[in-house]
């Protein structure tokens, strides 16, 4: 008797063990499908924090959802995938699906950048912050169209302006810059070489030098 009894509590607490298990896999899911809606209704990339918030999880929990996401959308049946920047996530249409893309709209508008647009997004992305009249100072010559140019792209956009005279607008770059170098945060930025850090320097000093003048 005394055995049925402990066989009966054991099988009860495997059931329970069991729902238990089933109810975490359902929650989870529900969860990835809330993130995803989230992601999907946005467009643009969303703080991790902001995704916590609204699914009511910590962050690094709601991190790790976000992270199996990604593995699951790298198969290659999805036509979209979940990428990371600068601690936002954001839902992509993967690279390969370029053609089928065309297909179904017009070409999109492809970035094409010249060797003056690279020079300005180069010393954007580094010195950011920063002004078109520094830009120009480093090039040394005018840079009103590759900046424009780059503004059109969206890789680079207004931060703000300059507490100075005439009050220049400062430029820095966007998430489509990160997006379109594969890159998740500007601390993936090459470092600069040697020469180019010297030129940073020189700048600097100057620019230090006129502020003190003023």
């Amino acid at each position: 008797m005394a055995a049925r009894l402990i066989a009966r509590r054991n099988r009860k607490k495997i059931q329970i063990k069991g729902q238990d298990r089933v109810e975490e896999g359902l929650e989870k899911k529900k969860m990835e499908a809330a993130l995803e809606a989230i992601l999907f209704a946005m467009g643009n990339a969303v703080e991790v924090e902001k995704l916590a918030a609204a699914i009511g999880q910590e962050t690094e929990t709601t991190r790790n959802i976000l992270y199996k996401m990604m593995e699951k959308y790298q198969e290659e049946d999805r036509g979209i995938c979940l990428t990371e920047l600068d601690g936002a996530f954001q839902l992509c249409t993967k690279s390969e699906m370029y053609s089928y893309l065309v297909k179904a709209v017009r070409q999109p508008r492809k970035v094409v950048l010249t060797e003056a647009a690279l020079e300005a997004l180069s010393i954007i992305a580094y010195k950011q912050p920063v002004t078109k009249i520094e830009i120009e100072k480093i090039r040394g010559v005018k840079s009103d169209h590759a900046v424009n140019r780059l503004v059109e792209y969206d890789l680079v956009r207004e931060l703000g302006r300059l507490d100075a005279p005439g009050k220049p607008i400062l430029f820095g770059t966007t998430e489509e810059f990160l997006r379109h170098f594969g890159m998740k945060s500007l601390g993936d930025l090459p470092s600069p070489g040697a020469i180019q850090v010297e030129n940073f320097k020189a700048e600097a000093e100057k620019e230090v030098e006129m502020q003190m003048n003023v």
